[in-house]
């Protein structure tokens, strides 16, 4: 029987082969941008919309930009495995390297954690514009009051099914997710001009109990009630992604997002990438201990980006 121990360089390679194969969080990606970051923190000037084409009458009209901002600061964040030298003597089975796996998926999944709870916490966080991120009443300049805040009475709707705020009918949930996308191409820039008007791509993130009810309602598939779903691509020929993110605590209610646009709702901020360091071999940690430790860290942070790209509904 080979009775030699599983090296530390093993263990540090099966966490990069881990991360060459997991792609992370796929609502991640579609709903944030990910901005570099070279300093402590970071400043984001939203500095309002460019004007549209008017009718040349009387002259050039100039039109400035306005002046709110958003400073994200980096925060230092870790993550510390620690494997006993007896173990990689003895482990002939895939036990470490399952317990490797799990430390590479903790660091693909670190961005989604944050995020989420941005998400919990945005009906009582402000943004850059000074409301809370998922508010009734912002306005900006031109653009009148709006809410990406809103509320659907499901047993008023036209369904010929109906349930209940945390078991909604599939007829239900259809129709509240059209009017968080309608609310969403509903809002208007600081010139009065929609910011949405183009948005062909929508992402839903539901919790856990509202997943299967909200995939039914996006599915060509007619279920066993007859109930008219939801087919995206024959909804003004825009596509809507339901993705379930176990995080968040919600039991009545959903997000939103636009994702076709360069500007998203969400940022995520690096300064540095994930770095895998190891006391192993030889160290004075394995000495003094017997065993090694294997460690992960980032620079790094999470804010609200445009509140006009996202809708919270909430059915009552």
């Amino acid at each position: 029987m080979d009775q030699s121990i599983l090296s530390s360089r093993a263990i540090m390679g099966m966490y990069f082969a881990r991360l060459e194969t997991n792609p992370g969080l796929a609502w991640v990606n579609a709903v944030s941008n990910l901005f570099n970051s070279d300093q402590a923190s970071e400043t984001y000037a939203f500095l309002g919309q460019s004007p549209a084409m008017r009718e040349w009458i009387g002259g050039r009209q100039a039109k400035g930009l306005r002046g709110n901002s958003l400073i994200i600061a980096n925060k230092h964040y870790e993550a510390t495995l620690e494997v006993s030298v007896r173990d990689a003597r003895r482990d002939k089975t895939p036990q470490i390297e399952a317990r490797v796996n799990e430390f590479a998926d903790r660091s693909l999944t670190h961005w989604g954690s944050l995020l989420s709870t941005l998400l919990i916490n945005a009906p009582s966080t402000a943004c850059y514009d000074g409301q809370f991120y998922f508010d009734t009443d912002h306005s900006e300049g031109d653009s009148g009051t709006q809410d990406n805040d809103i509320t659907v009475d499901i047993s008023a709707l036209p369904a010929a099914v109906h349930g209940v705020v945390t078991a909604p009918s599939v007829e239900e949930m259809q129709q509240s997710i059209l009017k968080g996308i309608a609310q969403i191409l509903s809002f208007k820039d600081d010139r009065g001009e929609p910011m949405n008007e183009n948005a062909k791509a929508f992402t839903v993130i539901v919790p856990t109990a509202l997943y299967l009810t909200a995939v039914a309602a996006c599915s060509v598939l007619t279920t066993a009630a007859l109930q008219q779903n939801l087919n995206p691509n024959l909804v003004a020929s825009m596509t809507v992604d339901v993705q379930m993110n176990p995080r968040l605590t919600w039991t009545d209610s959903f997000a939103v997002f636009r994702t076709d646009s360069p500007i998203k709702g969400l940022i995520r901020q690096s300064e540095t990438e994930v770095e895998l360091k190891a006391k192993a071999e030889g160290s004075e940690f394995e000495f003094d201990n017997d065993a090694w430790q294997f460690g992960i860290d980032a620079w790094r942070n999470v804010g609200y980006g445009y509140w006009q790209r996202a809708c919270y509904v909430t059915m009552t």
